[in-house]
């Protein structure tokens, strides 16, 4: 039996249209007539394979027409004959057309009104203004880092969330670079290390260092300071972020499949390619709240004064709680903070992990943000925010419940081909963007999608300053709380700031937070993430 590849059926009609030549000159003309059908299947497939735009097609030259079809005819499929879907992919089709009509520069309006029940609980809208603000310079951006920061970056508000190379093929990541080269953002490298397609695009970096150390590791796994300097000191390396957590996979390492693991990627790395690439759940240098501000202060003076900072998602609460201790105690603090929503992604994790473990984004960043500003930290600290946020509106949402930044993985995969195959893991990624197979990347032309990349973040941004116009608002900086309303379980319509209240500058110095925020202060401690034993508490919160 002839094994089906992804090039079965285009060779198939190939070799069919040479029979029907052969057969109709030495059987019968009568054979030519499949002709009729068979050159134009013929020509349609050479087609497929040397056309740039479509990696699906030059993946799968004719049967990748049959992708688009069942697309287009999504709906009706799902509406007949699915019942009940028990799988549901992680963002919406809604979601993943608008990336790829901005990145296509293709219009994103439609007639007919809002296709959203606006009656829906959890619905959320930004209010407007009677004053609206036009023609806003959409390049927003602000600065980051501290007061202990000697190289401060001016960075886009708007950033490249981290993707690793070996996760992500050599062509994803040399577009993704040079689309943030082309619209002055930044790419974050995620934990792989900085690969020769990072330099080759060009764009800022944000590296990822993780418990892995890669790229800065001895053979044993430890932290190699030295090899640290050397590549921090690349002055496309603007910024330093220390993965203390994902979302996705919160409390677990990352793994790099051995089959996905090209000697490139290992060199890359500083790895073996004699087993799977597995990460510690935990960093070896450091593990209580007072190391960890050590580490970060270590890898400031290192990089010779970049921004330094850190990634992480919310579980126990006082564990954070613990590290604004040791920020306030040791005098020093990360340049900035990147909250990873629970409901963040990754190509490959447990699925109970990823669905019950960690909190959500809105939750998680509505909780940072008060401890900094509870602790009066929150104007040293910039936070940025991570997990499924897509739009403009997504990008309101949740800069007006304290996020300064924005960095998104999903939907800049998306602009480079991404379809959610979810074969992340399998090295058989039908369009080249998570794959290590050379033939199977190929498909993705990296002249076609870098320009897609920079296209989807400038009219996100052009859609994001016309939002912030229709509320009179000049900057995203400038949303608050109380510019969003949200329609709550019992029908009520909420505003943000009574939904997601925020505590008094220096609340939680002066004793005047709400009493949870406060018990978990008391319970934090600066030299163990373990929380403090409660009869200590009661014996410390009880008046005498």
């Amino acid at each position: 039996m002839l094994p089906v590849t992804r090039y079965f059926v285009f060779r198939m009609v190939l070799l069919l249209t040479v029979l029907a030549v052969i057969g109709g000159y030495y059987v019968h003309p009568l054979i030519y007539r499949a002709l009729y059908v068979l050159l134009p299947l013929s020509a349609l497939g050479i087609y497929d394979r040397v056309q740039t735009r479509h990696a699906i097609l030059r993946n799968y030259p004719l049967m990748g027409h049959f992708r688009f079809l069942f697309e287009s005819i999504r709906v009706e499929i799902r509406q007949y004959f699915i019942e009940d879907d028990q799988a549901p992919v992680p963002y919406s089709r809604e979601q993943r057309a608008l990336v790829y009509q901005r990145s296509k520069n293709e219009t994103d309006k439609l007639p007919f009104g809002t296709i959203k029940d606006v009656n829906a609980i959890g619905y959320g809208w930004l209010s407007h203004s009677l004053k609206p603000v036009s023609n806003l310079d959409h390049d927003f951006r602000l600065t980051m880092g501290g007061k202990d920061c000697q190289k401060p970056y001016s960075a886009s508000i708007f950033n490249i969330s981290g993707m690793s190379f070996g996760a992500m093929s050599a062509n994803a990541v040399l577009a993704l670079s040079k689309g943030a080269k082309t619209g002055n953002f930044a790419q974050n490298t995620g934990e792989g290390s900085i690969s020769p397609y990072h330099r080759q695009g060009g764009g800022d970096l944000i590296w990822q260092i993780a418990s892995g150390y890669f790229g800065c590791r001895t053979a044993e796994g430890r932290f190699d300071p030295e090899a640290f300097a050397r590549q921090a000191a690349d002055p496309q390396v603007k910024m330093i972020e220390i993965k203390l957590s994902q979302g996705a996979k919160p409390g677990h390492g990352g793994i790099l499949p051995k089959a996905k693991i090209t000697p490139e990627i290992a060199a890359t790395r500083l790895i073996s390619r004699d087993h799977d690439c597995e990460s510690p759940a935990a960093h070896p240098e450091f593990s209580t709240p007072r190391e960890t501000i050590q580490f970060i202060a270590r890898l400031r003076e290192l990089s010779g004064g970049k921004p330094v900072g850190l990634k992480l998602a919310i579980g126990h609460r006082s564990e954070f709680l613990s590290l604004v201790k040791a920020m306030l105690a040791m005098g020093t603090a990360p340049d900035f903070i990147v909250v990873d929503g629970g409901e963040g992604g990754t190509g490959a994790a447990p699925l109970e992990l990823s669905n019950n473990v960690g909190l959500p984004l809105i939750e998680g960043l509505s909780y940072v943000h008060n401890a900094l500003l509870g602790a009066g930290l929150r104007q040293e600290v910039r936070v940025g925010a991570s997990g499924k946020i897509v739009s403009a509106f997504d990008i309101c949402r949740i800069m007006a419940l304290g996020a300064d930044f924005i960095m998104a993985a999903r939907p800049f995969m998306f602009s480079v081909g991404c379809i959610q195959a979810r074969a992340c893991h399998t090295n058989k990624c039908p369009t080249g963007v998570t794959t290590q197979d050379k033939k199977r990347q190929s498909a993705l032309v990296v002249e076609d999608k870098y320009i897609r990349v920079a296209n989807y973040h400038r009219n996100t941004m052009k859609a994001l300053a016309e939002m912030l116009g229709t509320a009179g608002i000049k900057h995203p900086g400038d949303v608050r709380p109380w510019h969003l309303h949200i329609r709550a379980n019992t029908g009520e319509i909420i505003r943000g700031d009574v939904a997601y209240p925020r505590v008094k500058d220096g609340a939680l110095i002066d004793g005047t937070a709400n009493e949870a925020l406060m018990r978990e202060w008391h319970r934090a401690q600066i030299d163990s993430y373990d929380q403090m034993d409660e009869s200590i508490v009661k014996a410390v919160t009880t008046p005498a």
